[in-house]
């Protein structure tokens, strides 16, 4: 059985983590099996990337029978396994189109740092968040230390991180780490129709969008706001801009190439 699926669907690039009876833990398969799918989505028509699971956890973290034993059997297998989920996870975040976490169920540790890497998330009503390294002695490797505060501040990160407990989904949307909560069996429909979405937008202004928020996060806000206004004197000589005019102009819906 495939640790991993990847398939066009739609206008995305759908990555389904498929060891369901154990939790869809992190291997270096899974990890493996994510970064040949990016590597696929660009020679794709993907517009976006969805990340899912398969059973009743979207992903329960790494697989600590892993790290116990063939990593516990090498002192350096782990680093590698880290170094390698952290190289994969920054893959993700910095990917050059709109990613989605469609969140099945538990959410939790690794899983967790997975989904902070995305730049939406559709929940299941189901599901549970939390960071859960805590419970088990262990100190985060993929960056929940560093990314959680930044999306939902110090005070709820530190909550997550000290406690290790497992929140609903639908209790984290006020706090800004979820977009939408959705009925189980509502979760593929709900996360299609926001694919439909972004597929209708310049990909280029979606890739563009997506460098200036999380460039402009790491900047002071005036280094930050005029980068936005170069990169908009940039874009002025784009394909897609003229052609979003002349849509609007025309009373058409634009066509836009992504140039």
């Amino acid at each position: 059985m495939e640790s991993v699926i990847s398939e066009i669907r739609g206008n995305a690039m759908w990555i389904t983590l498929n060891r369901p009876d154990a939790l869809n833990a992190l291997t270096p398969a899974i990890i493996s099996g994510i970064n040949t799918a990016l590597d696929k989505a660009p020679q794709s028509e993907a517009r976006a990337v969805v990340l899912t699971g398969t059973g009743r956890a979207f992903c329960a973290g790494a697989d600590l029978k892993f790290v116990r034993g063939e990593a516990g059997n090498d002192e350096t297998a782990l680093g590698r396994f880290l170094d390698t989920i952290l190289l994969v996870m920054n893959r993700l975040e910095t990917f050059p189109m709109p990613v989605i976490a469609a969140l099945n169920g538990l959410t939790l540790a690794g899983g967790l740092e997975l989904m902070l890497c995305c730049d939406l998330v559709i929940a299941a009503r189901s599901a549970k968040l939390g960071d859960a390294h805590s419970n088990y002695g262990l100190l985060p490797g993929g960056g929940s230390s560093v990314r959680l505060p930044r999306k939902i501040g110090p005070t709820r990160a530190k909550y997550l991180l000290y406690t290790g407990e497992f929140v609903p989904a639908d209790q984290l949307v006020a706090a800004g780490l979820v977009n939408e909560v959705v009925d189980d069996d509502a979760l593929i429909t709900a996360t299609e129709a926001l694919v439909a979405k972004l597929a209708n937008k310049s990909p280029l202004v979606l890739r563009r969008m997506k460098t200036l928020v999380d460039d402009g996060l790491e900047q002071p806000a005036a280094v930050a706001l005029r980068q936005e206004l170069l990169a908009s004197e940039v874009h002025a000589y784009s394909h897609d801009l003229k052609e979003g005019l002349a849509a609007f102009e025309e009373k058409r819906k634009p066509r836009f190439t992504g140039k």
